[in-house]
């Protein structure tokens, strides 16, 4: 019962707890944030049910309609749920709202799949999902 108590004071105080399992690591970092899963696919859906998937190595941009044929994209750009294009940019995830005249970062590199699922990167390029 302490044990329960003292996990429920940490998070209301908006403190970070981490839950390590042998295949995956979930992190919560507040109450009103989401549980974040490292992505086994490193997969993400845009706009119009398209599928990228991002190559850690050079930060390229892979696009596919079904899943199963990747083919690079030339701009390195997508768009999220709200139609904001999104690219990387000096190792930086940027984001437009009018059609990429004007770049501003993204916050926390989080952004809204086109399936409504939550996405982000981390320095590493590594793909979170919640």
């Amino acid at each position: 019962m302490k044990q329960l108590f003292l996990a429920a004071a940490l998070l209301s105080l908006g403190l970070s707890v981490q839950a390590k399992t042998a295949s995956t690591t979930m992190v919560i970092s507040s109450i009103n944030e989401p549980m974040w899963k490292k992505s086994e696919a490193g997969t993400w859906m845009g706009l119009n049910k398209i599928w990228y998937k991002l190559n850690p190595k050079d930060a390229s941009v892979w696009m596919s309609k079904d899943g199963k044929k990747w083919d690079a994209v030339k701009d390195g750009m997508w768009q999220d749920k709200e139609g904001k294009w999104l690219k990387i940019v000096d190792k930086t995830l940027k984001w437009s709202a009018d059609g990429g005249k004007t770049w501003g970062d993204v916050p926390e590199w989080k952004w809204e799949g086109g399936d409504g699922k939550w996405y982000k990167f981390d320095s590493a390029w590594n793909l979170w999902t919640a």
